[in-house]
């Protein structure tokens, strides 16, 4: 079995410069602090090297292999576990379309009222000037300490929609009870999950979550300012139509590969970092595309356009391309540096930022600078309030000591070495056994002839010699024993990664497999492993990436008096790995037990609703009602049950039994001649059962007569 092995060769380091040598000034400082990053995580790409040829059936050029081994086969059962784990986290998390991220109401909302109630009559003896809290024995008493809150504006959208007959705190008679600390909480949260649609938020997730598995960390950026193309038709004073189209300022995010991401060698989380800088890869039209965007100095940009390209290729690109056999041509290529973190006073002085001139020897300020070799292409204060670094960085597993994760490439590597030692065994094993080895006595044939052996080849012997002058010789069949050990090192991918072969279609499971108990049992388990990622993915990239869309939609967003509030940011990836069977028959049950007339006025009915809809993979928001359209539709559903009672229109007149309208021959049309009691004043005749043969009985033969 051959030694496969990756340690990384001297030659392939990065060599440590201080470029602010060669390259003075900002553009100097950036650079370096990229060198610094491009260092601290060498041993890192390492692993993601080996991760990806694992993944893609590519044997490491460390391998080796005995001059015995001709069978060169790769097992790629890493590309079937990572694609596994990829496949589970999508389906748990955007299996009814919608995204994992709700917005809550704080437990003591500040702000807007948390709950409000429809006024009473017992609420206008509040205004009585004597005695505005009531009076004693009534049972409207204030606890102690308690406050009244009259501020219409805290009510939000249910104070403009019915102004005085909408009060501010609880109820004090019993009625129902809103909430419009949680309505402007479901507002943010429509206003969220239609950004992200907007900015195809699920296939940016979808690139970060393959890598989070492949490699171990996913990355998003975001969100950012984009300024999006409105594409508009008016009709002017004469009638014609226009095309006016405008741009507005929307959230954006995107993918950003972990080979582009270089963070702060010394952090263990994206908010630990000083600095972030992302390596942009451009081609001579994407760079010339930068002088429309804002605050992008352009005539730097036609500086780096006139100089040429610049970009070169790292050691690992040829292997992600998969085109070691031919040069990589990158001759119309530009490496443009995006640098976000802290800057300090000597560098903000030296740019002339508003301010820096009283700003201390170290003092330091947020901002955005975009390098292109020597070049400013832009320098801005980060616009962002608070500032923050707009990229989420998750691992597929925690690695507390690093801000990258651990992946499933990573976990099996041992495994599938083991794999694939045992099955090119096994393989070179059954080639020799299945053919015939020969042992051939040359001196007992005439010498010069052709050793080749087919069917009806002839050997000629020498005259007189005696034995057998060629042998066939059979090796033992020792594959059983290797497939025996590829099995054994299989299992030990299930267990180094927690991702069962059953998970991803495998057949003729035995052992604890074999019964829907112990199925249940490996399910269970695999289920447990990845509510871990899921958790990981809700920590570190959906509650960050869903707080900073409620930040900027704050410092950005427009018509927000309606979705202001004292809100909170709540992932929901974790509360979807729960079997949706289950989780149905739960809320099923629950359902059926809120049919229960005493029990109904204690269920939240929207929510479980919602909850039911969401658990079998249905958008809510398609198919529940909220307050008011239930309300809308049983008023409807009301109307048309009085008039199904009513019965038919008296339009239909005294015909209408004749014309068919009435009820079925031989069929009651229903109670007859009911008093006052409701028993009825019919009576019921006596008779006696017809006979065989009798006139009328309905077993008789046929008629033959006429």
């Amino acid at each position: 079995m051959a030694d496969n092995f990756l340690e990384p060769d001297d030659e392939r380091a990065i060599p440590i410069t201080n470029p602010e040598e060669q390259m003075p000034g900002l553009a100097g400082h950036i650079r370096a602090r990229f060198d610094d990053a491009e260092n601290g995580r060498f041993s890192n790409e390492q692993r993601w090297l080996q991760a990806y040829k694992n993944f893609r059936g590519i044997y490491d050029s460390t391998t080796q292999y005995r001059d015995s081994e001709k069978s060169k086969v790769f097992i790629k059962i890493t590309k079937t576990k990572v694609l596994a784990a990829y496949g589970q986290i999508i389906d748990i998390l955007f299996a009814n379309k919608k995204f994992p991220l709700v917005v809550e109401s704080t437990p003591m909302p500040e702000g807007i009222e948390e709950f409000a109630h429809m006024r009473t009559p017992a609420d206008d003896l509040d205004q009585q000037p004597d005695d505005p809290y009531g009076f004693p024995g009534d049972g409207r008493d204030l606890a102690p300490g308690a406050m009244r809150a009259d501020d219409p504006h805290r009510l939000g959208s249910y104070g403009k929609d019915f102004g005085d007959t909408i009060l501010a705190g609880k109820s004090r008679v019993g009625e129902p009870q809103f909430e419009p600390a949680k309505e402007q909480a479901r507002k943010m949260e429509k206003c969220i999950h239609d950004q992200l649609l907007d900015t195809n938020a699920v296939s940016e997730f979808r690139k970060a979550i393959f890598e989070s598995a492949l490699f171990g960390t996913g990355v998003v950026k975001g969100p950012f300012n984009f300024y999006k193309r409105v594409h508009k038709w008016t009709t002017n004073e004469e009638g014609e139509r226009e095309y006016t189209p405008y741009e507005r300022t929307v959230p954006r995010i995107e993918h950003v590969s972990c080979w582009d991401f270089h963070p702060d060698p010394s952090a263990t989380s994206v908010e630990d970092c000083e600095y972030v800088i992302e390596r942009h890869r451009m081609n001579r039209q994407q760079l010339r595309s930068l002088i429309m965007r804002p605050h992008f100095d352009a005539e730097a940009i036609q500086e780096c356009l006139a100089k040429g390209p610049n970009y070169e290729d790292k050691y690992y690109e040829d292997t992600i391309r998969e085109d070691e056999t031919e040069p990589h041509v990158a001759e119309n290529r530009y490496e443009v540096l995006e640098y976000w973190g802290v800057l300090d006073a000597k560098f903000a002085k030296e740019v002339g930022f508003e301010g820096a001139k009283d700003m201390s020897e170290f003092d330091q300020m947020q901002v955005n600078i975009w390098v292109c070799g020597t070049m400013i292409l832009r320098c801005v204060v980060n616009p962002f309030t608070p500032a923050r670094i707009p990229y989420q960085s998750f691992p597929f597993e925690i690695n507390p000591y690093q801000i990258w994760g651990v992946g499933v490439a990573e976990n099996m590597e041992d495994a599938q070495m083991l794999m694939n030692g045992h099955v090119r065994m096994a393989i070179d094993n059954l080639a020799l056994a299945g053919n015939l080895v020969f042992d051939v006595d040359e001196a007992s044939l005439v010498p010069g002839q052709n050793m080749d052996i087919f069917p009806g080849k002839i050997f000629r012997r020498q005259s007189g010699v005696t034995g057998t002058a060629v042998n066939g010789l059979k090796f033992p069949n020792t594959a059983g024993e290797n497939i025996q050990m590829y099995q054994i090192s299989r299992q030990l991918a299930d267990e180094e990664t927690g991702i069962p072969s059953i998970t991803h279609g495998q057949t003729g499971v035995t052992g604890t497999g074999r019964t829907a108990a112990g199925l249940s049992m490996l399910m269970g388990s695999a289920g447990l492993s990845m509510k871990t990622v899921i958790k990981n993915i809700d920590d570190h990239l959906l509650k960050p990436i869903g707080e900073a869309f409620f930040q900027w939609n704050m410092q950005f967003g427009e018509n927000i008096e309606d979705i202001t509030g004292d809100l909170e940011i709540k992932p929901r990836g974790v509360a979807a790995v729960m079997q949706k069977e289950v989780r149905t028959q739960r809320l099923t049950s629950l359902l059926q037990t809120v049919a229960n007339p005493m029990l109904a006025p204690f269920v939240k009915i929207p929510n479980l609703m919602r909850e039911l809809a969401i658990s079998q993979d249905i958008d809510p928001d398609s198919l529940v009602n909220d307050q008011n359209e239930a309300q809308v539709y049983a008023q409807m559903l009301q109307g048309m049950m009085q008039n199904a009672e009513q019965g038919p229109s008296p339009q239909a007149g005294p015909n209408a039994e004749q014309q068919g309208m009435g009820a079925a021959p031989g069929v009651p049309s229903g109670p007859q001649g009911l008093d006052d009691s409701g028993r009825g004043n019919g009576t019921i005749g006596v008779g006696t059962a017809p006979t065989a043969g009798e006139a009328g009985f309905t077993g008789n033969p046929p008629s033959t007569e006429g």
